[in-house]
């Protein structure tokens, strides 16, 4: 098996392609991205930064598998970092045992190109990885999904992550229209609410782009973490554009005039989705303020999504203060649902991993992108 790895170009589209149709042919919905150049985060001079796609080709022709990497600079101890996000590796490895350890020597390939290396999600799905990542000796922290149910009856009626089964469905029929389930899950989110007790009250202003405010606030809150990608005005407006993907609405939160953080938040209207079948989702994938500021920044946050009538609102959060503020606006936080996986490079150079992990500020921004939400 003569495998190399090489940069993604416009010639090898039309391989692309067939590797897709390879793998939709296997019974697998992996595929890959079927533009050489990342429509999201093309390279550009001027950003900190971009995404790369790199393909492992078979005797010079043939696509077997395909992986992406996400360079950008991180504040680490107060020092800039290239610190690197990485996605896939998909590979026929899925459909064929002769493809197996393609994934592996992917990763490698991965390593050896940028070695400050993460990811950052392998929910319950992916524990193969966990355990492959395990045995490369990398490091894991484990990190919250939040949740906050909106619409009680709709949630019951329509999350099809819970309904997966006829019996659980039957169950949740039953707690939806008995009025049972709606007025257990409002009072738990009520409750939460309570003991976190809320945030102290500032306004959330849609904004159309980041601009010398959102520089000022990075250069006045960047040293609360202890480790934090670039997130200045010209690094958001990468990451945020005012078209394409994702579809973020910008907000500036505001108390007496003074700037207190941002949130990115999303309103979507899902249609038979794997895991929120029709529900209207509403997300917050990224925010940003002083550590103290982050319950105002939230709860302005969540008000906004909740007012524009969203039936859950969900997000992915590691900072411990941040998961507090979501806490403190009524949010569930259900442990453990994602983990943030370090090379024994970067592990290194997040010494010492424990207490450093704790002031790590990661949202879906820092990996690749808000995919599912």
């Amino acid at each position: 098996m003569g495998i190399e790895i090489v940069p993604y170009t416009d010639e090898l589209t039309d391989q692309v392609i067939a590797f897709n149709r390879r793998m939709e042919e296997g019974g697998t919905t992996w595929g890959w991205y079927e533009h050489s150049e990342d429509e999201w985060l093309p390279r550009r001079p001027e950003v900190a930064v971009w995404r790369e796609h790199f393909l492992a080709l078979e005797d010079h022709a043939v696509v077997r598998g395909a992986y992406a990497l996400k360079p950008q600079e991180w504040i680490i101890g107060g020092q800039r970092v290239l610190v690197t996000d990485w996605q896939g590796p998909v590979s026929e490895g899925l459909l064929s045992r002769r493809y197996a350890t393609l994934g592996l020597r992917m990763i490698r390939d991965m390593l050896r190109r940028y070695p400050l290396l993460y990811s950052w999600g392998h929910g319950g799905e992916e524990a193969k990885m966990l355990q492959l990542l395990r045995s490369l000796r990398w490091r894991f922290h484990a990190t919250p999904f939040l949740l906050k149910v909106c619409k009680p009856f709709r949630f019951l009626r329509e999350s099809a992550y819970l309904r997966g089964t006829p019996a659980r469905r039957l169950a949740l029929d039953a707690l939806a229209f008995s009025g049972l389930g709606w007025l257990g899950l409002k009072v738990l989110f009520a409750a939460l609410s309570l003991r976190g007790g809320g945030g102290a009250r500032a306004e959330a202003e849609v904004v159309a782009e980041f601009g010398p405010w959102a520089d000022e606030l990075w250069e006045r809150c960047v040293g609360d973490y202890a480790a934090i990608g670039l997130r200045d005005a010209n690094t958001m407006n990468a990451l945020l554009p005012p078209q394409g993907w994702p579809e973020a609405i910008r907000l500036r939160v505001v108390r007496d005039g003074a700037t207190l953080g941002w949130a990115a938040v999303m309103d979507h209207r899902r249609r038979d989705d794997p895991r929120f079948g029709n529900l209207r989702v509403g997300s917050v994938i990224d925010c940003l303020g002083r550590v103290e500021d982050a319950p105002a920044v939230i709860a302005a946050a969540s008000r906004f999504l909740v007012e524009r009538g969203v039936d859950i609102i969900v997000a992915n959060q590691s900072h411990p203060a941040w998961v507090r503020a979501f806490e403190a606006s009524g949010f569930l936080a259900l442990r453990g649902r994602r983990y943030f996986a370090a090379s024994p490079a970067l592990h290194e150079a997040l010494a010492p991993f424990e207490r450093v992990s704790q002031g790590l500020h990661l949202t879906n921004l820092d990996g690749h992108g808000p995919h599912g939400l």
